[in-house]
């Protein structure tokens, strides 16, 4: 029943790669031919979608593998590399298009109505399909891809209305304003991205606060004296890894080490860890790993 599940999610999500890949395609041919910057900025934004999509299928395909010797934590890191270089993708074409929009705000050039009202209906008929498709999908994955999916339509949908207007009056700034305000919105969300994919990438601690409460939290637990080389690091922006080493303030008993365990796991459930590592010392050992890090 699982294994028919993950078949029918990986499908539906490999059926909107391959309709948003082969129209982000038409796309940029459109773009060009009816001379539209504004179809051009949304094909951008269809080709971030894309790949997006297109490591969702991935990674959805790879979950199903698991871990290995080679890599124990799985293959869900890969999801940030992914970010990296699909954001430097959408960051060179969103300039690439910058250049060529925000030059016609001063000099515009009528693009072909006709063209781009048709392209228009296409991408509401395209993405709204693939929208549907993921519609029914239980997954996060899916349910994440499909907010992608609905934000591409209502990008057609402006782009219709736009088109419409220019069929009935002669406004051709209509295209370049539309086009630098897509633009502008993708770049300053993909660099957002960007810095956050870096930081987590860095293995940065992903909720400062969040790090700052578990200390404490630990530190008032029941034979706990002190809480170091507390570790908190994310595989892919969802999945988060502690490490952390507690000084206890009594002999390591195995009532001890029950209590201050079942202790552990009540604080730390709210956070929903995909992995722990909790390391119990005494006050007469030494710290290896402390020890290591003061150099």
């Amino acid at each position: 029943m699982h294994d028919h599940k993950h078949h029918q999610s990986n499908k539906r999500i490999g059926i909107a790669f391959v309709l948003n890949l082969s129209f982000t395609i038409v796309e940029f041919i459109g773009g060009l031919l009816t001379n539209s910057t504004a179809i051009l900025a949304d094909a951008v934004h269809d080709l971030g979608d894309t790949l997006s999509i297109g490591l969702g299928w991935l990674l959805d395909r790879m979950s199903h593998k698991g871990i290995s010797v080679s890599f124990s934590y799985g293959y869900h890191r890969l999801s940030l590399l992914s970010a990296v270089l699909n954001s430097t993708v959408l960051i060179i074409a969103s300039l690439w298009v910058l250049t060529e929009a925000i030059p016609r705000l001063f000099a515009p050039q009528m693009p072909d109505a006709m063209g781009m009202t048709g392209l228009a209906l296409l991408g509401v008929a395209v993405n709204g399909y693939a929208a549907y498709k993921l519609s029914g999908g239980k997954t996060l994955n899916e349910k994440v891809l499909n907010w992608h999916l609905l934000e591409d339509t209502l990008g057609w949908v402006a782009i219709l209305i736009v088109s419409i207007i220019l069929l009935f009056v002669e406004w051709p700034i209509l295209d370049p304003i539309l086009s630098v305000a897509f633009t502008s919105y993708i770049f300053l969300n993909v660099i957002r991205r960007l810095i956050e994919a870096i930081r987590l990438f860095m293995q940065a601690v992903p909720d400062e606060q969040s790090a700052n409460d578990i200390t404490q939290k630990l530190k008032a637990l029941d034979h706990v004296a002190n809480v170091h080389n507390l570790h908190i690091w994310s595989l892919d922006g969802e999945r988060n890894v502690l490490t952390v080493h507690l000084l206890l303030d009594t002999i390591l008993s195995n009532t001890v080490q029950n209590e201050v365990k079942q202790a552990v796991r009540a604080t730390l459930a709210e956070y929903d860890f995909a992995d722990t590592t909790i390391e119990l010392e005494q006050s007469c050992e030494p710290c290896r790993d402390q020890s290591r890090n003061d150099h």
